[in-house]
Formats: C-alpha cells, structure tokens, sequence
C-alpha cells in the first residue's frame, strides 16, 4: 500500500484556493443580495408613496455609490425630492397652523431592506458552504 505524501506547502497551497474560491463566491452573492435589497425598498417605497400627481412616487432610484473586489456600496434615494421625502415621512406643520401628519412609507421599506439582506446573505452562505 502506497500513501500519498503532501508537504505542508502544498496543503497551505491547497486550502488557500480553496479559501479564496469561497470568498470570491461569497463576495459574489453579498453583492447580488445586496442589490436585490436595495431595489425591493425602491419597490416598497415606490408603492407605499403618497400620491398626488406621481412624480414623487416615481423619482426613486438605486445608485451605486462605490464597489470594489469585496463590497458594495448602494443608495436609495428620491431624485432632487430630498425635501418632500423628509416632510412626508416625519410631518410638518401648516402655513395656517397646525400640522400635517406623517406618511411613514421609508422607513418600512428600509426595515423591509435588511430583514431581506440578512435572509438572502444567511441562505447564500449555506449553499455554498
């Protein structure tokens, strides 16, 4: 009976690939999960929006702000309707008195956002252990 004999150089080189692989597979499915998260609060957001002629509810968008070889950086956001969005999500008060009450529909959508992430990255883990 002959044994394979390996040095330890080899298995170090053997479970480095191997370590790198997943990474790079890891890494690969953290963006994409990332990038589904960020365009479900897009969609939540879009359809919990208060309405009055649609153009609010119809500016949001995703932007990458930075990506690299291991991370992903997204924005979700309201095209040059920051103000609005603000007012509408906290209230605000009334030339006249009084206030406006609040249109909570960012927040949800960003609760919505992580719980999503968290899911997607825990089940893309699991698969590729």
């Amino acid at each position: 009976m002959s044994k394979d004999i390996v040095s330890i150089d080899e298995m170090s080189d053997a479970i480095m690939k191997g370590l790198t692989e997943y990474a790079s597979v890891a890494t690969d499915d953290m963006k994409q999960a990332v990038r589904d998260a960020g365009n479900t609060v897009k969609k939540q957001i879009q359809a919990n929006a208060p309405v009055d002629t649609g153009t609010y509810k119809k500016s949001w968008t995703v932007t990458k702000v930075s990506e690299n070889s291991s991370s992903l950086d997204l924005v979700v956001h309201s095209k040059n309707r920051y103000q609005l969005a603000h007012l509408l999500e906290h209230g605000h008060a009334k030339r006249g008195g009084g206030r406006v009450a609040a249109r909570p529909h960012i927040a949800p959508a960003e609760e919505a956002g992580k719980e999503q992430l968290l899911s997607d990255l825990e089940k893309a883990l699991q698969n590729d252990a």
